[in-house]
């Protein structure tokens, strides 16, 4: 029976050991080994080695990674204990080479992908979706949207995403008012001006979160010029008839939202 490795993260502090079980220990940032080094001389703790030491602590998840011929479990924890500073941050982990690849995979697993989307409805109150060509819902519909880009803000992703697939320009509600759109029209469309939603779908532990919007009603008459390596065809459905082709669980959330 293998090992199970903890993950034990506190406010940005993780919990590592060396070789031989003691920690904590903390990583160089920069230090290189090449493959054939093999240097690694820090890691995740496993169960047992953390037992001994007798910390407690509250399991959140369990993860399989797997490498080439390694299967490892992670067990993701909060540790009981007041904040540790002696540990290492989690950022400080990922440049240097002489921590366990396990750890750093570890590491990597616990950071959102950031994903933003948009309800867009015409005069009829349909909302339009797209058959997508590539990703995660090929040959399936789902609404339009992507991944956001390093250091974007979400609304501007979901605006630049919707320009990027479909080659119209959209305004999204905001009930700070960045749009300028009345009171009155922000209830008459109500979504709470967004749908904020976090998932895990696999056990891999590859976390997401996404943010829908809805913008302001277009015109019927649009002109749209699809992405073509992207896009295969898009259409509009009444809310039920969404739900009902939506392949995302993101989707399905916000839609089912909207009144």
């Amino acid at each position: 029976m293998r090992d199970k490795y903890l993950h034990l993260e506190h406010d940005g502090k993780l919990f590592l050991v060396n070789n031989n079980g003691e920690g904590p220990k903390r990583p160089t940032k920069g230090r290189f080994f090449s493959d054939n080094d093999r240097g690694w001389d820090i890691r995740l703790p496993t169960k047992s080695e953390v037992e001994k030491i007798g910390i407690k602590w509250d399991e959140k998840r369990r993860n399989t990674i797997i490498f080439e011929e390694n299967t490892y479990e992670v067990i993701y924890a909060t540790p009981l204990i007041t904040w540790p500073s002696e540990w290492a941050w989690k950022d400080d982990i990922i440049s240097d080479s002489g921590v366990h690849p396990l750890a750093r995979e570890s590491v990597y697993r616990t950071i959102h992908r950031l994903v933003a989307k948009v309800i867009i409805m015409n005069s009829k109150k349909k909302i339009l979706m797209a058959k997508v060509k590539r990703g995660h819902f090929t040959g399936k519909w789902t609404l339009p949207g992507g991944y956001l880009d390093y250091g974007e803000h979400p609304r501007n992703g979901a605006i630049r995403e919707v320009f990027e697939e479909l080659g119209i320009n959209i305004e999204i509600m905001d009930h700070l008012g960045e749009t300028k759109i009345s009171d009155h029209e922000l209830e008459q469309n109500r979504l709470n001006d967004n749908v904020v939603a976090q998932k895990i779908f696999s056990s891999e532990g590859i976390n997401f979160v996404s943010f829908t919007y809805l913008s302001k009603e277009i015109d019927d008459d649009v002109k749209f010029k699809l992405k073509v390596d992207e896009i295969e065809s898009i259409d509009w459905f009444t809310k039920n008839e969404a739900i009902s082709n939506a392949a995302s669980w993101f989707d399905l959330d916000a839609l089912e939202k909207l009144t």
